[in-house]
């Protein structure tokens, strides 16, 4: 350790570590804002950001590690951390800062000490110290760095005071020389941040009684699952309502350009592939942003009041009575941006068959992939009713979520036999949640969408766009002879129409002799009881590379199928016809086809991940096979029940 006279040099490279929930993102966010960049730590699935700022002449990085409560903990997460403090598979910090949570001073001091043990120069950055003070608690700032030999500096991350502070300590980070209490001693650890609260903590914390009261709603068994539905009822109800006006701006602004770039290029091959392929088949996934970009900014509102750990709370105690750990809550409330880094965090279950469980049922829950093909299917179930759609989309999240659960119990009854363990979880205090932070993460979902809409999704629409336009097939007789009778009729607008007509019926005819359409035809027997005419089943074929190409493979296909060419990419979808001239989309097939989408394993990547994981090809097959078998047989009920009713 270094002494205090000696002069240290500015901190270049700086972590941030701390508690969960203790504004330590958000301090990261208020820090580096959009001049951060997402990644994972070497040789681990745990992600990190980082970011850069400037303060005077100095550039500085930041590197967000994940929230731990012990350094000394049996976890990824802890053991990432302890890895980047001692700068093994990363360059060694200059400085760290420890985010600690002024309302609850004892249990952070804990981590401070773990820290200061590691010999490196740190910062105590106190967060909350405004709702500390308001619940009655002054705090000596000046006194509480002396006893831990390091500065302290108060800060409040939402709104950036404090952050002035924090670089000017950063140009002088120090070592702590005081005498700490030995790590493994947790009883002089206690006694120790007593002594340090005593003498720089005043006042008591008041009770908080109506937060009390509130998280006993919230956390109860029976009220808080129907809080968490009601909380997740009014979220999709929110994105239904307020997505209808950027997606309209969004089909506009792609209407035009397919027209404009129509316009420069001439009739044939390639102006088919530019129009309807690319930017018909980006178009029917990009339309779909909006609800990505809302979802994320409500769920991160919702995270960062310190209601989601509440729900965490909840879900625990019901997980365990269908068999999973309460560490498989994290994974799961990840998978509702990807399986993939869900499956990835399951590293954190600490039993191996706890963790097989997860990672075999986490595909149930409902990832961001899987929205665009919901918004679609549940707009055409409830067309005029935005609570009822929004009542939809909620119970589509559910249904995975009871499939996951059912499965979990099948599966530790049978392949994992045995007890899971409960999931140890601190409440976060209530506060306001930061726009800016919400915004940030955001910003950076929407982009990864938009990368995979450019590159995956692109490559797939023009590979489908020419299975169904190769091998050209020449025009049938009643096409020209249609178009023979527009070319002798004197009224224009009939004209139109007869050439309309013959048009569409010339693109149906090349479409079903295409090798999409053979390819569709062959397979379709497969789920014509599902109610899927060959369209939809090279719409569901593709969807197994990614969910989100499904929409896409539909605008491609549907793109000639009406009658104008003014039609948005959605509405042309919804009035897709099958052969026989009939509505691709009925009532019973879109129910049928909603419920495939929330049951099926329809990510190869996520295979690959799962195979990975778990070392074997078994586990990865069962996985795939049975939410295969489980989506069809469901989605044949499903069609059977609706055409019944209606």
């Amino acid at each position: 350790m270094s002494s205090p006279d000696s002069q240290p040099s500015a901190a270049s490279s700086i972590l941030l570590l701390g508690n969960p929930n203790v504004g330590k993102t958000t301090l990261f966010n208020r820090l580096c804002g959009l001049r951060s960049a997402t990644a994972n730590f070497p040789g681990s699935t745990v992600e990190a950001r980082k970011g850069s700022c400037s303060s005077g002449d100095i550039k500085r990085t930041f590197t967000d590690l994940p929230g731990i409560y012990s350094l000394d903990a049996k976890d990824e997460l802890s053991n990432v951390c302890r890895r980047a403090l001692d700068g093994i598979d990363c360059e060694k910090p200059d400085a760290v800062v420890v985010v600690a949570d002024a309302t609850n001073l004892r249990r952070n001091l804990t981590i401070v000490n773990e820290v200061l043990h590691h010999g490196v120069p740190c910062i105590v950055a106190l967060s909350m110290v405004d709702i500390a003070q308001k619940s009655g608690l002054t705090i000596d700032a000046d006194k509480f760095g002396k006893k831990l030999g390091c500065k302290v500096v108060p800060v409040h991350p939402r709104t950036g005071q404090g952050t002035p502070e924090l670089h000017k300590s950063l140009d002088k980070p120090v070592s702590s020389s005081v005498s700490l209490p030995p790590i493994e001693d947790h009883k002089a650890v206690n006694v120790w941040a007593n002594e340090i609260i005593a003498s720089s903590v005043g006042g008591e914390l008041a009770i908080g009684t109506f937060t009390d009261r509130v998280d006993k709603a919230f956390t109860h068994p029976i009220l808080g699952l129907f809080v968490f539905a009601a909380v997740m009822t009014g979220l999709f109800w929110t994105i239904f309502t307020l997505a209808a006006f950027p997606m309209d701006i969004v089909e506009t602004i792609f209407e035009h350009v397919g027209t404009v770039v129509g316009g420069l290029l001439p009739d044939g091959d390639l102006h088919d592939m530019v129009v309807d392929g690319v930017i018909g088949g980006v178009a029917g996934t990009v339309v779909f942003l909006p609800q990505i970009c809302i979802l994320f900014f409500l769920i991160s509102l919702l995270e960062d009041t310190g209601y989601l750990a509440r729900a965490a709370f909840v879900m625990d105690r019901l997980l365990r009575k269908f068999g999973l750990p309460g560490q498989s809550f994290v994974p799961f409330l990840s998978a509702h941006a990807c399986a993939i880094p869900a499956i990835m965090a399951a590293r954190i279950v600490p039993d191996r068959r706890d963790r097989i469980a997860t990672i075999l049922v986490a595909p149930f829950f409902s990832c961001a992939a899987r929205l665009p093909v919901y918004v679609l299917l549940v707009g055409l179930l409830f067309a005029d009713s935005p609570f009822l759609a929004g009542l939809a989309f909620f119970g589509c999240y559910i249904l995975g979520a009871l499939a996951a659960l059912f499965t979990a119990l099948i599966v530790r009854k049978t392949v994992v036999p045995g007890k899971s363990r409960p999931m140890m979880l601190e409440l976060p205090t209530y506060k306001l949640p930061s726009i800016r932070t919400a915004f940030l993460t955001t910003v950076d979902r929407a982009w990864i969408f938009l990368k995979n809409a450019g590159t995956v999704i692109l490559a797939i629409v023009i590979i489908l766009w020419w299975l169904s336009a190769y091998p050209k097939m020449d025009a049938s007789e009643s096409v020209i002879a249609l178009r023979e009778q527009a070319s002798i009729v004197t009224q224009t607008e009939q004209s139109e129409r007869l050439l309309n007509e013959a048009n569409s019926l010339e693109y149906v005819q090349q479409l079903s002799g295409s090798f999409a359409g053979k390819i569709g035809k062959f397979v379709q027997p497969v789920f014509a009881p599902l109610g899927y005419d060959w369209k939809l089943t090279v719409g569901v074929m593709t969807s197994f590379a990614a969910r989100e190409v499904f929409v896409s493979t539909l605008a491609v296909l549907t793109a000639g199928d009406g009658d104008t060419e003014n039609e948005g990419v959605l509405e042309k979808i919804e009035k897709a016809k099958r052969d026989d001239g009939s509505p691709v989309f009925t009532l019973p097939t879109a129910a049928s086809l909603l419920v495939f989408f929330v049951l099926a394993m329809q990510c190869l990547p996520t295979i690959a991940v799962t195979k990975r994981e778990t070392g074997s090809w078994n586990w990865a097959l069962l996985q795939l096979s049975y939410m295969t078998v489980l989506a069809w047989v469901a989605s044949f009920v499903t069609f059977l029940i609706v055409s019944a009713v209606v």
